[in-house]
């Protein structure tokens, strides 16, 4: 079995399409409009194969996200080696984003930072 993508509700879906486009080097689809219904989304695809789906539609709550919480902790992003971890991790730390940890060895043997990134939700960025 494979996980065919996984998808995220954004407020600006144009800033979030950005943010992975411009940093992450994904490659952006069109987008899709649903007229009847107001929805919005763009598939975003990285090397590999794997892809994340932005949505946006009217009305969505927008509750508060803190990092300790049940669902979806974060969406970690290989970029093959530490130099790069370190590189991106200052880039958006340069540009406003904030880090909640690393660039650091975990307990378990990954390198890696956590930034939260868009809309309060965090991405990893691992070797």
């Amino acid at each position: 079995m494979t996980i065919e993508h996984v998808a995220l509700y954004v407020r600006d879906l144009e800033a979030a399409r950005d943010f992975f486009t411009r940093h992450l080097g994904g490659t952006s689809n069109a987008g899709y409009h649903n007229p009847n219904t107001g929805f919005r989304s763009y598939f975003i695809t990285f090397d590999g194969g794997a892809r994340l789906e932005l949505m946006n539609k009217p009305g969505m709550a927008d509750d508060a996200k803190p990092l300790a919480r049940t669902g979806y902790a974060h969406v970690a992003f290989s970029l093959g080696s530490r130099e790069r971890v370190n590189a991106l991790t200052e880039r958006l730390r340069a540009e406003g984003f904030r880090v909640v940890s690393g660039p650091r060895v975990t307990g378990d043997g990954y390198y890696e930072s956590c930034i939260v990134a868009i809309e309060d939700n965090q991405i990893e960025l691992t070797v």
